[in-house]
């Protein structure tokens, strides 16, 4: 009888390695993705252009850092922010919806309560979740990272951020998988970090969007030692990853956010405002030294992550319903991409921009828009009153109206449409929304974005004119 049984054992027992096996053989990345989930790592500058660093062409900057992670992984070409100031894109980041429909589209904003964030998806996941640098999202107890200390904004007093205490995070999350968010306050303004002499003004070559006055090249030195003060910091990062033991078990992701302080770029929706630098290493899943076209933009990334985790993006309830009455994200996860199955994601991006509540703003310019591979348009809702922002009364904007009033004109007044082919003019230097040759270009691109604007809930002015109720230092009078 006891030999019957044992036997009887022994035989579940094979038939439960057979079925253990036969699944592993048709999920091969099921059983090892559940014993052991990849640590995440998160970088992100801030007020930083894209191409003004090695891996998406600036052949002036120096940033080999940067140059080495990108070596080691996929950079994106196509991403996109969705609002070029720095509170919206973090939010929008962070909660995988778009900057209206979260609630935090203007700057220096808040989310309605109720909405998930990435911290909220990712413990769910199993992971410690922690943040070291800039915040500048609200209301604090909506984003439950583990806060590891940092400013807001850099003085260039003191210790800026202390990356020693990141390290310590890592060494004491062995065992369980983290996701660990470096937000960078380089290279925003004021510019006091990094070695300035590096750069001398008299040879910086500037981008054609740019008015070539003497303040502009001595500011653009300072920002471009900023730049390169960032990348020694993505430096420390990576050597941390590496004296961890885990670098190939630890993904590496790396954001410009939106475009830098200068005319034409933060604060508009010109690509250089919204166009963003994203960098991807993924040891044994990402083939290094490759790059992607597709078209994708910041609510795409936190699915991405959670998917990245082993969770369902698609099945998410997000805690926002939505224009059309889904409470799903505006984003969807783009692995694919990465892994090289695709080079196709999206066939729109979009942007918004907000200037009631931001400093020296004017007090109302809506600003909306639709980008394809090819076209850029623009809607200024406002466009009857001037823009104005902390940079139109600048003395730098002051000796661009002096150099070229013509080119700067036309950051403060603005028509209500205008259209971009950005493949031909990838500067947006000539509007052609008014010639007849692109009136179906733009009708569609128009249809789009009225589209758009419905799924989120985006009225144009009326939303415009809510923008200081979603700032919290005005909660208590709105």
């Amino acid at each position: 009888m006891m030999m019957k049984n044992s036997f009887s054992l022994i035989v579940l027992m094979l038939i439960a390695c057979l079925v253990i096996s036969a699944f592993r053989y048709k999920n091969p990345d099921a059983i090892v993705h559940q014993a052991q989930k990849p640590n995440i790592i998160f970088i992100m500058g801030d007020d930083l252009s894209m191409n003004d660093i090695g891996p998406f062409g600036s052949k002036q900057v120096h940033t080999p850092n940067l140059d080495k992670l990108a070596a080691e992984g996929m950079c994106i070409d196509n991403m996109f922010n969705m609002v070029p100031v720095c509170s919206p894109t973090r939010q929008s980041l962070l909660t995988g919806l778009g900057p209206v429909r979260n609630g935090a589209y203007p700057n220096h904003t808040m989310i309605y309560d109720g909405i998930k964030t990435l911290p909220v998806y990712l413990q769910a996941q199993g992971y410690n979740t922690a943040l070291i640098g800039k915040r500048h999202y609200a209301p604090m107890e909506a984003y439950p990272f583990d806060f590891l200390g940092g400013r807001d904004h850099d003085n260039g007093n003191g210790i800026d951020v202390d990356l020693s205490r990141a390290e310590q995070y890592i060494q004491q999350s062995k065992g369980k998988p983290y996701f660990l968010m470096f937000t960078s306050n380089q290279p925003h303004e004021p510019w006091t970090r990094g070695d300035q002499s590096a750069y001398d003004p008299e040879k910086i070559k500037l981008k054609p969007n740019m008015v070539d006055t003497k303040i502009t090249r001595k500011q653009m030195a300072k920002y471009f030692a900023e730049i390169t003060y960032l990348d020694s910091l993505v430096g420390v990062c990576l050597e941390m990853v590496k004296r961890s033991g885990q670098e190939e078990n630890t993904i590496i992701l790396f954001a410009t956010e939106q475009g830098n302080s200068f005319p034409f770029s933060k604060w508009t929706l010109y690509d250089q405002g919204l166009r963003s630098g994203f960098i991807v290493k993924w040891p044994g899943k990402v083939k290094p030294n490759t790059r992607s076209a597709a078209m994708m933009q910041y609510c795409d990334i936190l699915p991405t992550l959670i998917e990245m985790a082993g969770g369902k993006p698609e099945k998410m309830n997000t805690g926002s319903v939505d224009g059309l009455g889904k409470n799903g994200f505006d984003g969807k996860s783009f692995t694919n991409v990465l892994f090289g199955e695709t080079n196709h994601h999206s066939d729109f991006v979009y942007g918004e921009q907000t200037t009631r509540g931001i400093i020296k703003g004017s007090d109302a310019y809506a600003i909306r828009s639709v980008r394809t591979a090819q076209y850029l348009y623009i809607r200024n809702l406002n466009f009857k009153e001037k823009f104005s922002n902390v940079l139109t009364s600048s003395n730098l904007f002051k000796q661009w109206m002096d150099t070229n009033p013509e080119r700067s004109q036309g950051y403060v007044i603005r028509p209500e449409e205008e259209l971009y082919d950005v493949i031909n003019d990838p500067y947006n230097l000539n509007n052609i929304a008014a010639d007849a040759k692109y009136s179906n270009t733009k009708k569609l691109l128009k249809n789009q974005l009225a589209l758009f604007m419905k799924q989120q809930g985006d009225k144009g002015i009326e939303t415009e004119m809510k923008a200081l109720s979603r700032q919290p230092k005005n909660k208590e009078e709105n």
